[in-house]
């Protein structure tokens, strides 16, 4: 996670009521620990985003406030453990249970430290620090945590149970006057003494009459009730899998939609969804509600505030590419799906015959893990890729990257551009929690959107998509203006940027190649005319003119519906003797950024150890309904296929997974002042059926792609390399026929 810019903003922290939104584009399969994976929505993914520190500087052995944001953006309810570490030290941890997509809550502990000096605070890749003087005279000890509300929503008048723990770290007995005050106002107060070492339970009662939501603070232990109309619940009804299209539902008989929230009289009630459910790019069908019933009626007692999810399953369509799991200690979560540079089908421009030009396509991609997930089983690392949607892919190598760095830095990579060919990616370090912020971010329609890179906190700039210009000779593309100050002195400049890719709708995607092929019929065409052109950054030179940066530097099109943080070198592309250091960043996709960040530290000394899997097996997940064909590969060990790029591939469709295993036996142990990373890297291409993207081609295995090809499809000029070695693979693999 990415710190916050060096200009600190305070924000008003609230506690956000648990609400269950869509879950993402596509639907998801949990693997369980025997490798298999079986339909469900996409597992619970939590981001860590807000972390603050309060007060910044006190004194020794008061109490310091630590909360940090934690987002499930998965789409299914799920648990995680929020470490909390001092100085390098686990010194507190909560385990949380949240909600599906973007469903957030603020995490809150308390510290005391007994020592003066400066502390460095960090939750995940979140760092912060605070000073401690040494304390007056009589100042207690003890420390207030774990708040808690009981119940969250109230009614007027109603109890609420108000409770914390002290605790009494030093090594004599301690007092505290601890006041609970509701909305700025004390209501009570009272003395704890607890003797050295000793923790003991706090309580209050307080009742309510106004209805909303209220806060509570113990001292400065803060956190929140809600207090609703009297005979009346929260019911929040949601949709997991299959993406973010709203679900029709009736609720004693009245209709409604996803997602849904109300005040509803107690009683009871009865809701049922459709199945199938039809959502334009497939069709989905019912799979649970969230007690695990089966049947799309359900009928249940709203006598507190009550979330159900209705989980879906893919039937029939298409979404995205091959999914990366990871194993977690009790089974697999879900990371991201893989190399969106892989698609085949990228299209260049049309000549003046009217003949499309396919270019670029790299099949590589790096991965971040985190290292708080991935856990070891018998000696090695688990890691699987499945392939959930209608599509072919062509798997051609996979090997973790395990990249030891020095405390205090972060390790990012810069991703692989699709009209570069080859290994691209490099790794860089970055300096944990010291990034620069622009001084500007101005985007294509003239808006300020400085606000939305400022840190990373799901809120996105604004963009658009190509597809959506006026005319295929007035295309208007996504582009952001940065201005990174003044920054003459630094020796290195990296860019530190999280973002995504939205593709747009299908039928406008088809609608607008169809502007050119018109165009070019009509004799309109003279010279090649760019159709989707490529991602590029400039840099603003002396005279106000923008230089395009060297292929090698382009930025990549990030990966779509999963943001993902990557880095882009700078360094030595802006001309001497300016002030302003401008960069553009132009995209004819909608491409939407969340945070971007400045690094001007050395590139430190790092130690990255490759290591490829000591095991492969391709497998079938679930019988599919596609009509790909071809000559497949045959179902079992694929371990030599998976060690090196070499255009010999493991060829698979919907339904088919690979699992592989990593042995980290002989792994080195770390040295002093130096902590780990590891990244999945893959080499993988993927193929949409016509009419879902895939344009140009049949919905076949033949003809195979490489990875010297211009574009796919390639031209008569160029060929698959049938020699003898490839042949061989061929006639040995590649025996699952499907006609």
């Amino acid at each position: 996670m990415l710190s916050r810019s060096a200009v600190v903003k305070l924000k008003v922290i609230l506690i956000i009521d648990l609400i269950i939104v869509g879950a993402a584009v596509g639907v998801y399969f949990y693997l369980q620990e025997q490798g298999v994976i079986t339909g469900a929505a996409k597992p619970a993914d939590f981001i860590f985003s807000d972390l603050v520190v309060s007060p910044l500087e006190t004194y020794v052995g008061q109490p310091i406030q630590i909360s940090v944001n934690v987002t499930n953006i998965g789409d299914v309810e799920g648990e995680t453990t929020v470490n909390l570490e001092v100085n390098g030290a686990v010194r507190d941890s909560m385990n949380l249970t949240l909600a599906g997509l973007k469903t957030s809550e603020i995490v809150e502990f308390t510290v005391i430290e007994m020592y003066a000096g400066s502390y460095n605070v960090t939750i995940e890749d979140l760092s912060e620090s605070f000073r401690l003087k040494e304390a007056p005279p009589e100042s207690s000890k003890v420390v207030l945590s774990n708040f808690k509300a009981d119940p969250y929503e109230a009614w007027p008048d109603e109890p609420v149970l108000i409770t914390a723990i002290a605790t009494n770290p030093s090594t004599e007995s301690d007092r505290l006057l601890v006041s609970m005050s509701v909305d700025d106002v004390i209501i009570e107060a009272k003395f704890i003494e607890i003797v050295a070492g000793a923790s003991i339970p706090v309580e209050f009662s307080v009742t309510v009459s106004a209805e909303g939501r209220h806060t509570v603070k113990l001292n400065a232990l803060s956190g929140s009730f809600t207090v609703v109309p009297k005979g009346y619940h929260t019911l929040t009804v949601s949709r997991s899998g299959g993406g973010s299209t709203s679900l029709p539902f009736t609720l004693n008989g009245e209709k409604y939609g996803t997602s849904f929230t109300a005040l509803l009289p107690e009683g009871q009630y009865t809701i049922t969804v459709p199945d199938p459910f039809d959502v334009g790019t497939g069709v989905l069908g019912f799979s649970n509600w969230h007690d695990g019933s089966r049947n799309p009626t359900l009928t249940f007692t709203l006598d507190k505030r009550m979330v159900i999810v209705a989980t879906y399953n893919l039937i029939s369509g298409y979404a995205s590419c091959p999914s990366l799991y990871i194993w977690n200690g009790t089974g697999y979560s879900y990371v991201t799906d893989v190399s969106n540079a892989g698609w085949l089908g990228y299209i260049g421009s049309i000549n003046s015959n009217g003949e499309i030009i396919f270019s670029g396509g790299n099949p590589y991609d790096y991965v971040k893990l985190d290292k708080n997930v991935l856990v070891a089983k018998d000696g090695y690392f688990d890691i699987t890729l499945s392939q959930q949607w209608d599509e072919l892919f062509y798997l051609d190598s996979a090997s973790l990257l395990v990249v030891d760095h020095p405390i205090g830095t972060d390790v990012y990579t810069s991703m692989t551009n699709y009209l570069n060919k080859g290994s691209t990616g490099q790794i860089y370090t970055t300096a944990t929690g010291q990034l620069l912020s622009p001084v500007s971010a101005i985007n294509e329609q003239g808006q300020d959107v400085l606000d939305a890179i400022l840190w990373q906190d799901n809120n996105y700039t604004p963009g658009i998509n190509g597809l959506a210009s006026p005319a295929w000779n007035n295309i208007i593309q996504n582009q952001l203006t940065l201005n990174l100050g003044d920054l003459s002195e630094a020796s290195q400049i990296k860019l530190v940027l999280t973002g995504m890719v939205d593709w747009g709708p299908i039928d406008t995607y088809y609608d607008w190649i169809a502007q050119f092929q018109e165009a070019a019929a009509a004799g309109l065409i003279l010279e090649d005319a760019q159709i989707m052109l490529a991602p590029t950054l400039e840099v603003l030179d002396a005279n106000g003119t923008w230089i395009m940066a060297p292929q090698t530097r382009q930025i990549p099109l990030p990966s779509d519906y999963n943001a993902r943080t990557f880095t882009v070198d700078l360094t030595g592309l802006f001309p001497p003797d300016i002030t302003d250091y401008m960069v553009r960043l132009t995209n004819f996709w909608n491409v939407t950024y969340d945070y971007i960040g400045i690094d001007t530290t050395l590139q430190q000394d790092i130690v990255i150890t490759t290591i490829k899997p000591s095991s492969a097996v391709l497998s079938q997940l679930w019988e599919t309904l596609s009509e790909s064909t071809g000559a497949f590969t045959r179902y079992g060990d694929v371990t030599e296929l998976m060690q090196d790029t070499d255009d010999m591939f493991v060829i698979g469709r919907q339904g088919d997974q690979v699992n592989f295993q990593f042995c980290i036996d002989g792994l080195s142990e770390l040295s002093e002042g130096m902590e780990r990373d590891y990244f999945f890297v893959v080499a993988c291409w993927f193929k949409d059926p016509p009419g879902a993207w895939g344009y140009g081609f049949t919905f076949t295995v033949d003809p195979l792609p490489f990875l010297n090809m211009t574009g796919f499809p390639y031209t008569n000029a160029e060929s698959y390399l049938y020699d003898t070695t490839h042949l061989d693979y061929i006639n040995k693999y590649n025996t699952r026929i499907i006609t």
